[in-house]
C-alpha cells in the first residue's frame, strides 16, 4: 500500500496550529508572535510525521525555472543539521524557487563534480552549508557565482554567511545562571580549542558575561564532545571532591555524560547541581530531568540565507543569528 504524502496541512492540524503558523515555523521566521510551546508542538509533529516539502508538486503547478543549489558536507543526512535543509527548501519555494542538494562529504572532487553538474541544470545561485561552525576554504568554482556561506565562515569574511551567534549564546547562557542566584562554583565542560568555533566563541561568551557580575568560572573540564569520555573525566573530578554548584555543558551529549556522573556520585539535578547546556537537541527534551539548552537556530538561519541569496546583492556581511534559550528543569537556585 502506497503510503500518502505529509503535508503541511496535515502538520498543521497535529500540533493545533494554522497552516500559517506551521509555515512560519517551519521556515524559521521569527516576526510573528508564535508562542514558544506552539512552535515546539509544530515541530515535533513535523517529526512524528516525517514531513517533507513537496518539490516536485510544487514545480508542476508554478512551472518554475529559479532554482539555486546547496551544497553541504554531510548535511543532508544529518539528522539535527536537517533543519538548515528543511528551512531553506521550504523558503525558495515560497519565493518560487527549487533547490537542488548534493552532500560532498567532504571530498574536494565531488563538490565540485556536484557544482558542474548543477551550473549544467541552471543553479543561479548556491548555499554552501557546513554541519558544524567552521571556517572554510571557498572553492574557485564559486567565484563568478552568487554564494551565500550557511553555518561556516569564510577565512577574511569576504563571502556573506549565515552562523549562530555562539558568543551570544554564551552570554546567555551564564546570564541565565547568574539569574538563578549563582557566582561561584560554576564549572565548564568540553573541549574550547581555537578551530572549534562553536566552542571558542561560546565560551568566550560565558567568560565575558561572568566577568561583567564580577565572577567568573570555577574551573573546567577538557573532554571531547561525547557522553563516555565526559562521564569519565566528570567521574573523575567529583571523586577529587570537587562539588560544582553549576556545570556549563558545551552541548547536549556533553550534558548526558554529566547527568550520569552526577546520578554516580549520588547528586541530583537542580537540587545539587544546576545544568545548563546548547544545541537543544532531541535528548535535552528526553533526558530527566529535562534539560535547559541554548538552541542552534538553525530553521532561521536556513531561511535568513536563502533570502539573501535571493536578494538583490551586497557587500559581503556576516550574519549571526540569535540563539534562543529553551527554558526545562536543570537550572535552580544554588543549594
Amino acid at each position: 500500500m502506497v503510503r500518502q504524502r505529509v503535508t503541511l496541512m496535515d502538520v498543521a492540524a497535529r500540533a493545533g496550529v494554522s497552516r500559517t503558523t506551521a509555515s512560519f515555523v517551519m521556515t524559521g521566521r521569527r516576526d510573528m508572535r508564535i508562542s514558544s510551546a506552539a512552535e515546539q508542538r509544530v515541530l515535533q509533529a513535523a517529526r512524528e510525521l516525517d514531513y517533507r516539502p513537496n518539490l516536485l508538486a510544487r514545480s508542476l503547478r508554478t512551472n518554475l525555472s529559479q532554482t539555486i543549489g546547496l551544497i553541504s558536507d554531510v548535511v543532508a543526512t544529518e539528522p539535527f543539521a536537517g533543519h538548515l535543509i528543511r528551512s531553506s527548501m521550504t523558503t525558495a519555494l515560497l519565493h518560487d524557487h527549487l533547490l537542488f542538494v548534493g552532500e560532498s562529504e567532504g571530498d574536494p572532487a565531488v563538490e565540485e563534480q556536484l557544482v558542474r553538474s548543477m551550473l549544467d541544470r541552471g543553479v543561479g545561485g548556491f548555499l554552501y552549508a557546513s554541519s558544524s561552525t567552521r571556517v572554510v576554504e571557498v572553492s574557485a568554482l564559486f567565484e563568478s557565482q552568487r554564494l551565500v556561506l550557511l553555518n561556516c565562515l569564510a577565512r577574511g569574511d569576504d563571502v556573506t554567511a549565515v552562523v549562530p551567534d555562539e558568543e551570544g549564546g554564551g552570554r546567555l547562557a551564564a546570564t541565565t545562571l547568574l539569574d538563578a542566584g549563582h557566582r561561584d562554583g560554576i564549572v565548564l565542560v568540553g573541549e574550547t580549542l581555537d578551530h572549534v568555533v562553536a566552542g571558542r566563541d561560546r565560551r568566550r561568551g560565558i567568560e565575558a558575561a561572568l566577568a561583567d557580575a564580577g565572577a567568573g568560572l570555577a574551573g573546567e573540564v577538557a573532554t571531547t564532545w561525547w557522553p563516555e569520555p565526559t562521564f569519565a573525566a566528570m567521574s573523575r573530578m567529583l571523586a577529587a571532591g570537587h562539588r560544582p554548584t553549576a556545570i556549563v555543558c558545551l552541548n547536549d551529549r556533553v550534558a548526558l555524560g554529566v547527568y550520569q556522573a552526577l546520578a554516580d556520585a549520588g547528586l541530583s539535578v537542580p537540587g545539587d547541581v544546576s545544568v545548563i547546556s546548547f544545541d537543544d537537541s532531541d535528548l535535552a527534551g528526553w533526558v530527566r530531568p529535562g534539560l535547559t539548552s541554548v538552541a542552534l537556530p538553525h530553521l532561521e538561519m536556513g531561511r535568513r540565507a536563502t533570502e539573501l541569496l535571493m536578494a538583490p546583492a551586497g557587500s559581503p556581511v556576516v550574519h549571526r543569528i540569535e540563539m534562543p534559550l529553551v527554558s526545562r528543569e536543570s537550572v535552580g537556585p544554588p543549594r
